[in-house]
């Protein structure tokens, strides 16, 4: 399917949504209100901040984006994404228990009250849940930090780096839901860990370039003895961004590895580090940035031979091709672990599943190992569900 026809079904599955809501609306509007005096105001009042609440976020929305959280986004973004994610959700669950309700109304149920009410509630309950789950993702889920410790065997470590730890920070997509004191918070917590080494692995900004430079400044406060590196994200390609979000990191001690290699020592012992660029082979939504035929294209280059090899891929997507060259460890983000992953209904559920089967967590293949880090950022609605934001610590052995 194009993405002219996907935006097309998104459309009209949110205007149909909406219609669904307003009938509801106008239904409750009559319950509650006894004149109709009464009735034209309460709608006319209900219907103005809707429309004012929605030409504010669709039609005259800003374009640069802030690094810090404002009135604006806190009483006009955030409550226009969580109704938006919800209602369309709930929507949809209606479509689904709508034979419930038809039963619950029958002739047949009407002689039996108790059985009736509880029809009536559940489905209620059902339909209520994406709005009591959306507000727990954006006031709760999306902060809800996991440190990850995950022990990884890598049969040609040298012994100098038995018990070497690499600390995994993705997808920051630095923002009025990830602002700079946020992301600065992140930074304290990755220096606790006492990593050896820090892993970016892309997404630093989403949309807008003027936010790159304060990304870069709240990451500077990260140290590690072996160094910082990172690779870039798709969200660069997007923005423009890549050439001048390396000068800014490199400026600050940070180094971004675009197709590129660097020999890590300990003792006269070595593993090698690879970065690449975001790759994929399918047409996403901004364009054809960063699109190849084949995954990892001249990166054999850059393999050491009988050398413990790790690659930073921002695209989990790059795994096949990893583990075909010998590398031992793919560290990858972008999905955000789904995002909103029903995983406590089903492992199954998250759309990321859409578009990639690495969504979170280890994948193994012969001749190399993936982890796709969840992120700490957000991209379209700024909420978490089964997804929590992670920083990732590996210690090798």
């Amino acid at each position: 399917m194009s993405f002219a026809r996907i935006i097309g079904v998104v459309m009209a599955l949110f205007a149909a949504s909406q219609i669904y809501w307003y009938v509801q609306a106008r239904g409750l509007v009559r319950r509650l209100a006894k004149t109709r005096k009464a009735r034209i105001l309460l709608a006319a009042a209900g219907l103005t901040s809707f429309l004012a609440i929605f030409l504010l976020n669709v039609v005259f929305g800003r374009h640069a984006s802030p690094t810090r959280l404002t009135w604006y986004d806190a009483l006009i973004t955030a409550p226009f994404a969580w109704w938006v994610a919800s209602s369309v959700v709930a929507f949809l669950l209606a479509m689904l228990i709508w034979p419930i309700r038809r039963v619950a109304r029958s002739t047949a149920v009407r002689s039996a009250p108790g059985r009736r009410q509880f029809l009536e509630r559940t489905a209620n309950a059902v339909i209520a849940a994406p709005f009591v789950a959306g507000a727990y993702g954006l006031l709760y889920g999306r902060l809800n930090l996991q440190i990850t410790r995950q022990r990884v065997t890598l049969a040609r470590l040298p012994k100098a780096f038995t018990g070497f730890r690499i600390a995994q920070l993705s997808d920051i997509h630095i923002g009025p839901f990830m602002t700079e004191d946020e992301i600065r918070k992140y930074v304290r917590i990755t220096n606790d860990l006492k990593p050896d080494l820090i892993a970016l692995t892309g997404d630093f900004v989403t949309w807008d370039p003027s936010t790159q430079r304060a990304v870069v400044d709240a990451l500077t406060g990260l140290h590690a003895p072996f160094g910082i590196f990172g690779c870039l994200g798709n969200h660069e390609a997007w923005s423009g961004t890549e050439d001048s979000i390396t000068r800014m990191f490199q400026q600050v001690g940070i180094r971004i590895l675009r197709r590129e290699s660097v020999l890590v020592s300990a003792q006269g012992e070595s593993f090698n580090l690879i970065g690449v660029d975001f790759e994929t082979r399918r047409h996403m939504v901004a364009g054809s940035e960063r699109f190849v035929r084949t995954y990892l294209a001249g990166v054999e280059n850059l393999v050491a031979p009988g050398m413990v090899n790790i690659l930073m891929s921002h695209n989990p997507d790059t795994f096949d091709r990893a583990a075909e060259l010998g590398i031992d460890l793919s560290l990858a983000g972008h999905t955000h672990g789904g995002q909103v992953a029903l995983e406590f209904v089903s492992p199954e559920i998250a759309p990321s599943r859409l578009v990639t089967p690495y969504v979170a967590g280890w994948f193994q293949k012969p001749g190399g190992r993936l982890y796709v880090n969840r992120g700490i950022g957000t991209i379209g609605v700024p909420m978490r569900i089964g997804a929590p934001p992670e920083i990732t610590v590996y210690e090798l052995t």
